[in-house]
């Protein structure tokens, strides 16, 4: 893949921030979308906008058609076994949400165990925590090695006969490290419990294939794998979909209503009450094919040795503190530098056309862990070159020297 090639299907990044191009570092948070992903919306919207799964006249055809035609990209994507195993959501905090609320809270009863890291993202974390307060179950930690990845020892020895959710990010958007999802599902399965991946940071970056990490659901968002924003999906087994409870209710997803009792349809449509986000799916799914036609596994390879080149050049500059592993990471680097907080460095940086992200990333426990307040982090997508890299390197520089940094002595 050539990523100057494809920098030039985004429009957006091509432009000057303060008097320098843009360097836009923050992926992780968001990506940017390409041409493609834009003129799909803009064509549905000029063309096949209506309402779908009610009207027979050709607009609403066509949009349905749109629709559910992403949710067969979304399938073949994930490699689901069918289509309705996709229920498209705003995202991957409403997709754990959905779980955590339609699925565990009427699963779990006291005594029960949901097993989580102390790295997971909030989205992944306090839907747990609040279906441990509504049913009596507890939540387990499985600690973090050094580095932050975790042992399957320790899965093994957490992960019990009273475990009934395992829930944990396929990648870590803070440390970027890559957890055995296949082999931490098949402990869970062997304890009787489920696994729930949060799939944010994997989808856009990995090649996921959800058979055969065996996962029971898995999330993910559209924005961050060159999609529209308020757009994602819940992959679920159809098994364990067909017995959770819908979260919301209203038009387009009952099958019959009385004035006392209402039924509801087959899934996914039972997830999926109200006017459904149209325009998004339809911009997921161009995101899809244009994914695909570049290849994740090359994506995979290409992120890696940004990363790899990432952590030697900021590495070689005194001052910084890279958190996670040094190797087997995904395309960021979360750093700090000396005792400049992160958001004046990211700050700094954005002077110099540089977009990071600064903060505790909504992982909150994940920064006590590491001992700090907040870190800053540069994550890489598929139009980021080695080129960004040094542009970020030398300004760092000029970053320690804008606040007259000084090693310990």
């Amino acid at each position: 893949m050539d990523p100057i090639a494809l920098k030039a299907e985004f429009p957006i990044l091509n432009q000057e921030i303060n008097g320098h191009p843009l360097i836009y570092l923050d992926n992780a948070a968001t990506s940017q979308k390409p041409r493609s992903v834009i003129e799909a919306v803009k064509r549905y919207y000029e063309w096949d906008n209506a309402n779908v799964h009610r009207g027979v006249h050709t607009l609403g055809s066509r949009a349905t058609d749109a629709y559910e035609g992403a949710r067969e990209k979304a399938a073949r994507f994930l490699n689901a076994a069918q289509a309705r195993e996709i229920v498209f959501t705003r995202g991957t905090t409403t997709a754990l949400n959905l779980v955590a609320t339609g699925y565990a809270r009427h699963m779990l009863k006291p005594g029960d165990e949901i097993v989580l890291t102390p790295a997971e993202h909030h989205s992944n974390l306090i839907p747990w925590q609040q279906a441990a307060k509504a049913t009596g179950a507890t939540l387990k930690y499985l600690p973090l090695q050094p580095d932050g990845t975790v042992s399957l020892a320790d899965v093994e020895n957490t992960v019990t006969a009273n475990t009934k959710i395992v829930a944990i990010a396929y990648v870590s958007n803070v440390l970027g490290t890559v957890h055995p999802i296949a082999k931490i599902a098949e402990i869970a399965h062997k304890n009787g419990a489920i696994i729930v991946v949060d799939g944010a940071q994997s989808t856009p970056h990995l090649s996921v294939d959800v058979r055969a990490l065996d996962v029971d659901f898995y999330a993910f968002s559209g924005h961050k794998m060159c999609g529209p924003t308020g757009i994602g999906a819940l992959y679920g087994k159809a098994k364990l979909l067909e017995h959770m409870e819908p979260i919301e209710y209203g038009g387009e997803m009952i099958d019959f209503v009385d004035l006392y009792e209402s039924s509801w349809k087959e899934i996914p449509w039972k997830f999926e009450g109200g006017t459904p986000i149209i325009a998004g799916a339809v911009g997921l799914g161009a995101a899809i094919d244009f994914l695909t036609g570049i290849g994740l596994d090359e994506i995979d390879r290409h992120e890696k040795k940004l990363a790899a080149y990432a952590m030697e050049r900021l590495s070689a500059i005194e001052g910084i503190s890279i958190y996670g592993p040094k190797t087997d990471r995904t395309g960021l680097v979360t750093f700090n530098l000396g005792d400049v907080h992160p958001h004046d460095v990211a700050t700094v940086l954005d002077t110099e056309g540089i977009a990071i992200r600064a903060g505790h990333h909504c992982c909150q426990p994940l920064m006590r862990w590491l001992n700090v307040s907040a870190t800053a982090r540069a994550s890489f997508y598929l139009y980021n070159t080695e080129q960004d890299v040094d542009r970020l390197a030398d300004a760092l520089v000029k970053t320690k020297e804008f606040f007259g940094y000084e090693p310990a002595r």
